[in-house]
This record gives structure tokens, sequence and C-alpha cells, in this order.
């Protein structure tokens, strides 16, 4: 295929250029990943997994890979997608700017994963690519293209108290060219460590580009970390994400996935309970007007005995919009005494919005309490009745009862700002 070709030629000069002075290891797992994606090419719709979802438009069109920008972004350029001023990491297409970033302090690693692979080699090659897997195609184009991304890692038993923000933005490129960034995010807590991360994908301004993003966390025996992500990019941007999280013993992963953006936005989210013990929440809501389409893709695979995840995915669909939700529950064999839930509604605010909900379950344990369910439809005609027999009119009417359904899962998010900011976001696309 020519746009796979292009993608290979494309890595050729990169690893004979930009990439030429990493360590062995690192040319090993990226020659690694674009040989698997020569392999495994772009997917189709032919793929089971795939087949809700055409990958087209990036087939079609040619990207620039993404370089350092010559103009860095003031902090007032920024502020609306800031959370204060907090720890964080900021990423202009794909690189990260120290100027308008906040630096590492006790206990914690916060840095660039370009200056990491350079100070604390021996950890980022202990977790870099182990989760992630490069059995999916745009996760081995992502490794083959690994340079920059967040580098987080909390020391044992170190508490954070504020929330870090993992900010990435991509700008119009000064030539008009279509840019690619590819951000590779590594999170690790260590042994009953405990953090906040809110990750966040913007556009500084409308241009066509392509994110294609992998986050691993990791979070040792006992750890609790709570994984914000926001897609917020523009109408014509296409966004590709996979996200996987690793847990030990005792653990406690909250997970909240919110899609506003992006003309295309796609998200393999994928949560391993490798420890007994462990506890995980997936929470998501995608809000989807004119022609958007997302597809989440998400996989729970308890893999230890006594442990618990609960799901909740809501979404919101308007226009021609398409929303695809795909939700499956592996148990393990050896996996007893496991507890998950898992709950997809979505919401259809037009004739012509669709959604596609297929909730999974894969059980190979005999001791376990496992449940799923999913709703398509439009709002409740009696809810609407009950409202406007009050005096409310109907368009009121139906505005309360969607910001209500999507404040179901924003209710769940225990960071404030984030949470204020989300809300005004929900408010305002609902007044249009």
């Amino acid at each position: 295929m020519v746009a796979v070709e292009r993608l290979v030629q494309a890595y050729r000069a990169f690893a004979g250029n930009g990439a030429s002075g990493a360590p062995a290891w690192l040319k090993e797992l990226r020659d690694g990943g674009i040989a698997r994606f020569g392999s495994l090419g772009f997917p189709t719709t032919k793929q089971e997994a795939w087949r809700f979802t055409s990958v087209a438009a990036l087939t079609e069109t040619a990207f620039k890979l993404a370089h350092p920008v010559s103009r860095i972004p003031q902090l007032a350029e920024i502020q609306p997608f800031l959370l204060g001023d907090g720890p964080r990491l900021v990423f202009v297409n794909g690189f990260l700017q120290r100027s308008i970033s906040t630096p590492f302090f006790d206990g914690v690693r916060l840095d660039g994963l370009a200056q990491a692979l350079v100070d604390t080699p021996d950890l980022v090659r202990q977790h870099l690519g182990k989760y992630a897997g490069a059995d999916r195609p745009f996760a081995a184009l992502n490794t083959a293209f690994v340079r920059d991304g967040a580098f987080v890692h909390v020391a044992a038993r170190h508490k954070v108290e504020e929330p870090i923000q993992l900010l990435f933005l991509t700008a119009p490129s000064t030539d008009g060219a279509r840019l690619v960034a590819h951000p590779r995010n590594l999170i690790v807590l260590e042994r009953e460590a405990r953090a906040t991360i809110v990750e966040t994908y913007a556009t500084l301004g409308d241009g066509v580009h392509w994110t294609n993003a992998v986050t691993e966390v990791v979070a040792g025996d006992g750890a609790r970390v709570d994984c914000y992500r926001v897609q917020r990019e523009s109408d014509r941007a296409y966004h590709v994400a996979v996200t996987d999280v690793h847990q030990g013993r005792d653990t406690t992963v909250n997970v909240h996935a919110v899609s506003f953006g992006a003309a295309l936005a796609r998200h393999d989210l994928r949560g391993t309970l490798a420890g007994p013990g462990g506890y995980l929440i997936l929470n998501g809501l995608y809000l989807l007007a004119g022609e958007q389409h997302a597809d989440h893709h998400t996989a729970i695979d308890h893999a230890a005995p006594h442990c618990e995840s609960h799901e909740y995915f809501n979404g919101v669909l308007d226009g021609r919009s398409r929303g695809i939700f795909n939700g499956r529950i592996i148990v393990r064999p050896g996996a007893q005494k496991t507890d998950s839930k898992q709950t997809n509604n979505n919401l259809l605010l037009s004739r012509d919005a669709h959604a596609d909900s297929q909730p999974q379950l894969e059980i190979y344990a005999d001791d376990v309490k496992c449940t799923h369910g999913s709703t398509v439809g439009p709002l409740d005609p009696k809810a609407l009745f009950y409202l406007e027999s009050r005096g409310i009119g109907e368009v009121e009417a139906r505005r309360l009862m969607t910001y209500g359904f999507a404040a179901e899962i924003l209710n769940r998010m225990d960071v404030a700002p984030l949470r204020a900011q989300l809300d005004g976001i929900v408010r305002a696309r609902l007044a249009e």
C-alpha cells in the first residue's frame, strides 16, 4: 500500500537523522515497531475490530512528521486549556516546551521522555513498550517514531497532592503541511504511591492534523492513580490513541476518558488487573455533532483473582455523527471472585445520528459476578412531557435532560477545576 510505504520511508529518514544517536535497545524497539506496522498495515473495515471505522482519510492524506516549533506559544494562548498553576508538562507538536512547563519536584520525576531516555535510561527501558503491545498497528507505528512525550515517575509511598497536567497541543505548520505527531507517554507509580494525572489534547487553530498517541500506565503494588484523558482537538483533526494500564496487587485505578473533538477519533483503552485485590474504574463520555466519528474500544483483563472493575460510558450524538463503543471483559482461568460490571448508554438527539454498542464477556472461571448492558435511543418522551407540564419549554427541557445525561459522567470526576472546565464545554455545546 502506498500509504504504508510512505510511512516506512518517513521512518527511514527519521532513523537516519533525528534518531540516529539512540541506544541499541531503543533502536531495536523502533525497528521492531516499523517492521510490525509494515506487516499489519492500516486496518480496514474488513477486520472485526475496525468494521465500523474507516481510516481511509489517514491513508489518502500525506502527513508530514512534526518537528519542534520555532515559536513557543505564550501562557496567555494556552490558558483556556490549563487547570491552574499546578505541576504540568506542555508539548507542542509532540515536543516538550520547558519555558511553559513546571519542573519536577521531590519524590516525582516529571519530564519529557526524550530527557528521561538520557537521564534514567534503565528505568525507561524497564517499562517502555512492555504493555501497549505491537499487535495494534497504530501502537506499532507510534513505537517506531517514539521520541518525546511525558515521563512521570512517582517514588514508592510518595503522594502527589496536586493533579499533574500533561497538555499536548498541535500548532499549524508554517508551510501549510498537514502534521502528524506520535507522543509517547510513560507513567510509573511505585509501590503505594498516589497521583492524579490529567492528559489533555487540543489544537491551536482549526487545521487538519493527526495525533497518534500511546500512554502506558504502571501501578505498583498498593498504588493508586487517577487518570483523566480529554480529547478536544479541532473538528478537522484525526486522533488515534492507545492507553494501556497495568495494575499490581491491591491497586486502585480510576480512568476518565472524555472525547469532544476531532473529525475521526479512535481510542483503544485496556486495563490489566495483574495482581489480586485490584480495583479498576473506567468512566467515559463522548459528545459528538455534525459529521464527527468516535470509536471507543475498551478491554478489562481480569488476570488475577479477587479483583473488581466497573465501567460506565455515555455517548451523546447529534447531527450525522456516529459513535461506536466496544467493551470487552475477560476473566482468565483462575481469576475467581471477579466482580465486573459494564454499562454503555447512548443518547441520539437526531434522526441521522447513529450509535453502535457491543458489550462482550469472556469468562473462563466459575466463581464470578459479571454483568453488562447497553442502551441506544432518543430522549424519554414521558420525561420530556413531565418537564413541559411544569412550565419548562421544549427546547430547555431537552437541554436539561441531555445535560443531566452527560453530567452523570462528569460528576464522577474528583478534580474540581477539570470538572468545571468540562462542564462549561458541555453547556456551550448544548447551547448550540
